[in-house]
């Protein structure tokens, strides 16, 4: 009897494909194809067209074509794409493969390499698909998300996966980095492709991979894309607002120091003179913990929610000095080329402190080529001391220990004569124009 029923397929053929969980599995298998067929359509492959003859020539002659080099996506149906910005770095022209097989030379509107993205331009007489952008805010880890490309000039691949990370930054992969991390397949040639949710809405322009590792691929989350192709379609170019001020991580022995029991926000160590943070009254060994209705854990993350804000735009910065929280309203500026993260020593470790120091002089001037001469000059720094282990470096200066200032040896003596054994001791440091805090132990 069960021999017959195995043999006829009754009992183990029909049964599975009567079950529930295997008609949810073929309804979720034919809405990921349905979406795959909606969205592909909208995916392009670029191609740079990169200038060999001399300037001033017409792109298309003297010029050669890079085959494969990536992938973008139409965001309106008049010709506009977004790609990212190394695709068609030192290109003159791009040509954008699109699904059907036809080709077009775009013209490259405008780029911005601070978050490796740029927009392209066709000139068609039709309209093109294009894509609609979600809203990256509601990206959450675990979601399923599709990744579309041309990886190794494989025209139109799908890949599926999911939502790995939120909020990935210290990439070094650009100025601003917000970005979202996932498994979905991305390999090169995918670089400025979208990355879609189940909805079909792009929520991130894929645009990195770990060569070492799989399945760790990172996009840049729509909202950002969004408001960097805005402003490079009307103007251009992207301005930014620019708070002045050197920032540095809140290490736990830097919290400890400046009273900031959650160990939460970002140090300033330097506030640059007549700029907006100035103005409003920011001051070195202020803790910025919150800028409008963010929240800040890194420099990084400040440096990017400036950067989103425009010029003349008036931001309530949240302060805590001296352990009293403080609201300053600040009216930004235009951002600045020069960095606004200052250079940091390496990781503390609790050895005695080793430093000789010296008033600065004349002569000291001129042997470090110092472009300051108020505070205390470190001359040596002991291997293997707690100062060499905190990353001060002959030539550093003194300007502040435990937030007060020593502009002579004798100051600097006395404040370190009232040090109490055990206690650590914060040094603002001066080098090469640039500001920065650390904490001995000795």
């Amino acid at each position: 009897m069960i021999l017959s029923a195995i043999l006829s397929g009754s009992a183990f053929a029909s049964a599975p494909l009567e079950s529930k969980g295997l008609r949810l599995l073929e309804e979720i298998q034919e809405a990921i194809s349905h979406l795959a067929e909606h969205v592909t359509p909208t995916v392009v492959g670029v191609s740079s067209i990169r200038q060999i003859s001399q300037p001033g020539k017409i792109p298309r002659q003297g010029s050669f074509k890079v085959p494969g080099a990536g992938s973008g996506v139409v965001i309106h149906e008049d010709g506009y794409i977004v790609t990212n910005n190394h695709v068609i770095s030192n290109a003159v022209e791009a040509e954008i493969h699109f699904s059907d097989q036809s080709t077009l030379v775009a013209e490259i509107v405008a780029q911005d390499p601070d978050t490796d993205l740029a927009l392209l331009k066709v000139e068609t007489d039709r309209k093109l698909e294009s894509a609609t952008f979600g809203d990256s805010s509601m990206v959450k880890v675990g979601q399923w998300v599709l990744a579309v490309g041309n990886p190794f000039g494989l025209d139109r691949t799908v890949t599926l996966g999911v939502v790995s990370g939120i909020g990935r930054e210290n990439m070094n992969l650009s100025r601003y980095e917000n970005f979202i991390q996932t498994d979905a397949s991305i390999n090169p040639g995918n670089s400025g492709g979208p990355l879609f949710n189940l909805r079909g809405e792009v929520i991130g322009i894929n645009t990195a991979i770990i060569n070492f590792a799989q399945g760790i691929g990172f996009a840049i989350p729509s909202n950002m894309v969004s408001r960097i192709i805005e402003q490079l379609k009307a103007g251009g170019k992207v301005v930014r607002g620019w708070l002045g001020v050197g920032i540095q991580p809140l290490t736990p022995h830097l919290a400890e120091k400046f009273g900031v029991p959650d160990g939460k926000g970002v140090l300033v160590n330097e506030v640059f003179p007549g700029d907006p943070a100035d103005q409003a009254g920011v001051i070195s060994g202020d803790i910025i913990t919150q800028i409008g209705n963010e929240r800040l854990e890194s420099p990084n993350q400040l440096s990017r929610v400036v950067a989103g804000f425009s010029p003349g735009e008036t931001v309530m910065v949240h302060v805590i000095r001296d352990g009293t929280s403080l609201q300053l309203p600040v009216l930004l500026g235009v951002k600045e080329e020069h960095p606004i993260v200052a250079s940091l020593p390496p990781t503390a470790a609790e050895v005695d402190l080793g430093i000789d120091v010296s008033p600065i002089t004349e002569e000291l001037v001129q042997q470090f080529s110092l472009d300051q001469t108020t505070g205390i000059l470190v001359v040596r720094v002991v291997q293997g001391g707690v100062a060499n282990a905190e990353g001060l470096r002959k030539g550093d200066i003194i300007q502040e220990v435990n937030r007060t200032q020593v502009p002579t040896m004798r100051e600097f003596r006395e404040i370190l004569e009232a040090v109490q054994p055990g206690e650590t001791i914060l040094l603002r440091i001066l080098r090469e124009s640039k500001a920065f805090f650390v904490v001995l132990k000795p």
